[in-house]
């Protein structure tokens, strides 16, 4: 897919695209992450970079602004996990000190497919390694899906275009954060 129309829709709205990653610098995200991009990401992210606040810097993957992006699905969930009695039941029953309870939800948050930050508290399912992933509003225990794909997703948000467009269409299910998804309606 070429991505000239998304990137022109990102400068359109006063995002600075720069020059794409190579190779070795996705090569060496992936690795810093462990992760792969989904190879529309990748493709996107080649063909140009978004920079700015609201956009992760894959050219320094090891920075602490890309690790606190990466943490923020699971701190939303622990946050909930100690705040506001929150609990999958899927986890099974809930141990009654919070560390033991936090142990097990990181444990099986670890498990599920990573999210891989695309735009604020926007994410991409790095599983399964096929185009076409969800991209996911994440915020707490609050995820939503933000657009069925990725172009989707930066074609209604950056040209602000009603949510009911960005989630037309059959949302690609992803093990574990399709079911937070269905429990937010």
């Amino acid at each position: 897919m070429d991505w000239r129309a998304e990137h022109k829709i990102l400068a359109d709205a006063g995002v600075t695209v720069a020059r794409g990653l190579t190779d070795a610098e996705l090569d060496r995200a992936e690795s810093v992450i462990g992760a792969r991009f989904p190879p529309d990401l990748r493709a996107f992210l080649s063909e140009g970079l978004p920079v700015g606040e609201r956009f992760p810097d894959w050219r320094e993957p090891g920075s602490p602004e890309i690790r606190r992006r990466l943490d923020w699905p699971f701190e939303g969930i622990a946050f909930d996990i100690e705040h506001n009695a929150f609990w999958w039941d899927a986890w099974g029953v809930r141990p009654p000190e919070l560390p033991e309870a936090l142990r097990v939800a990181r444990a099986m948050v670890a498990a599920a497919p990573r999210l891989i930050p695309v735009a604020g508290h926007r994410y991409i399912p790095a599983e399964p390694a096929l185009a076409g992933n969800p991209v996911l509003s994440v915020y707490q225990t609050d995820i939503i899906c933000y657009g069925v794909d990725l172009a989707t997703y930066l074609r209604c948000e950056f040209r602000r275009l009603p949510y009911a467009d960005a989630v037309r269409g059959e949302m690609r299910r992803i093990r574990f954060w399709s079911d937070l998804v269905d429990a937010n309606g």
